[in-house]
């Protein structure tokens, strides 16, 4: 699926009054299969980023929480509700999920746009995606099976896939929803439990999933989620010594903190974690077709996605005709309130996000890259900033290092084959990558030589549930989707029986 267009007939409006009407009122813990305030009876605000607006509160959960949470997987687990049951049927349930989302999907999408700043365009694709995943995840538990083992007469080996048990899940803010069922989905199908923690920047439309997904049949204590703060919740759920799996979306710093908390009871880990990912135009490219998705590369969901192509490498012999025809259709793309279907970009997240994005865009101008558009905070109420593209770039400078987060694009020259896959690799992530050529033999000996977990050749930013997605180096260990994702939420059991 790609997340490339903002037509108005991707648009249902209906859902907006639902999610306003839903949205008014705490929001609690979903502990056992019961709605409950956080221990402490703290709350947080959560905030419209669009308007800067108060949208409701949310139970701030800490490691009482935490505690309670577990304890609920761990007896769901135990008595066998979920995993020793049929695995046809924990097929049906999770297509009845799928289904669930469909029916409410256009107050799910408003939900997040309310919440994230996201445009209701990507917010629907976003959604429809999600249902999708599961779906996909739907077939998976009449697949996860042992084998036998060739041996002598005189005995009999076998393997089986257990469960691994109680999975911690820790969920960013870009995309809520979708990373809902990229992290239950595969841990539900493979018979597990789970404590579920969403960012409590947007924390919504997980919450609001988690209320349809109690209305299936899914037993008690199989799904939990617990609200609140990353060094609070996310801390006791790295640390938990019954909790036997934690898989972790987000910055590559904290991901280094959870995998340290991880030797405590030597838990299994899977974290996605950044990227700095290079898009890669040849000159021999369809030129028309890589600028447009170079630009959507980095542009939609204001940039606030991991495997965004933030890295522009292009041929030095198009290079000024390529950064001006970039430049020129990122400052047609309108910013704006989410909800209006004119806008293609909405708010970065929050303040501190902003903060952010601002302070890599003086670091630009500081070290010598050119500004072709962009490079603003739109003034007035919301988190609204310029999409940025900055060109003459070289992979030194501070904004080709880091993770930007925002709608910031750095186009950098490069020589030939060699210098693009030299500058390519030359980073700490390993996330994605782009390739743009009509040469088949470039495209594959270049997909080869990069060092990423996903690469798209004449496209970018597509996804499906059956392509594999993690990171090399520091963007992370394990990977997302396809088959190997249930391999991570699985453990390998040998039986040997003597005659």
């Amino acid at each position: 699926m790609s997340f490339t267009s903002n037509s108005a007939t991707s648009y249902d409006l209906s859902g907006v009054e639902r999610a306003r009407k839903w949205i008014a009122g705490p929001k609690s813990l979903l502990i056992g299969g019961k709605w409950l305030p956080a221990v402490s009876g703290k709350t947080l605000d959560t905030v419209n980023p669009a308007t800067e607006e108060v949208l409701t509160t949310l139970a701030e959960g800490d490691a009482a929480d935490v505690d309670a949470a577990v304890d609920a997987a761990e007896a769901a687990f135990n008595a066998r509700s979920w995993h020793g049951i049929s695995p046809h049927q924990r097929t049906k349930t999770l297509l009845r999920i799928a289904e669930t989302i469909d029916r409410n999907a256009a107050e799910l999408a408003a939900i997040e746009t309310l919440d994230n700043g996201m445009p209701l365009w990507f917010s629907t694709a976003v959604v429809a995606m999600a249902a999708d995943v599961f779906r996909y995840y739907a077939g998976w538990p009449t697949k996860i099976m042992g084998s036998t083992v060739p041996t002598d007469d005189s005995t009999f080996i076998y393997t089986l896939k257990d469960p691994v048990g109680v999975c911690g899940l820790i969920n960013p803010w870009n995309v809520p929803l979708l990373l809902v069922p990229t992290k239950i989905g595969p841990a539900l199908a493979a018979g597990n439990t789970v404590v579920l923690k969403p960012s409590e920047l947007a924390a919504l439309s997980t919450i609001r999933l988690a209320e349809l997904i109690q209305e299936t049949d899914l037993p008690p204590g199989v799904l939990n989620v617990v609200t609140g703060y990353g060094q609070t919740v996310g801390e006791a759920i790295s640390t938990h010594s019954r909790i036997d799996k934690v898989s972790f979306t987000g910055s590559t710093a904290v991901g280094k903190r959870i995998l340290q908390a991880s030797a405590g009871n030597l838990k299994r880990v899977t974290l996605e974690l950044g990227g700095k990912s290079p898009n890669i135009i040849f000159p021999d490219a369809d030129i028309e077709r890589a600028i447009d998705a170079a630009v959507n590369g980095f542009t939609r969901n204001s940039g606030q996605i991991c495997s965004s192509g933030t890295r522009l490498f292009v041929h030095e012999s198009i290079h000024d005709e390529v950064a001006e025809r970039v430049a020129r259709i990122t400052a047609a793309r309108k910013v704006g309130d989410p909800l209006d279907p004119a806008n293609f970009l909405g708010p970065v997240v929050s303040g501190t996000q902003l903060s952010r994005v601002m302070s890599y865009i003086e670091s630009g101008g500081g070290d010598g890259a050119t500004l072709m558009t962009g490079g603003e905070r739109i003034e007035g109420k919301g988190y609204f900033v310029q999409p940025t593209v900055f060109s003459g770039v070289t992979n030194a400078m501070k904004i080709a290092r880091e993770e930007i987060f925002g709608p910031v694009v750095a186009i950098i020259p490069f020589r030939d084959e060699e210098d693009a896959i030299f500058q390519g690799n030359d980073s700490t992530y390993g996330l994605a990558a782009g390739i743009w050529t009509k040469d088949i033999s470039r495209a594959h000996k270049v997909a080869r030589a990069l060092k990423a977990g996903r690469i798209w050749i004449n496209t970018y930013g597509e996804s499906d549930p059956v392509m594999p997605f993690g990171g090399f180096k520091q963007s992370g260990i394990g990977r997302e989707f396809g088959a190997e994702s249930l391999a991570a939420y699985t453990e390998n059991k040998s039986v040997q029986v003597r005659f």
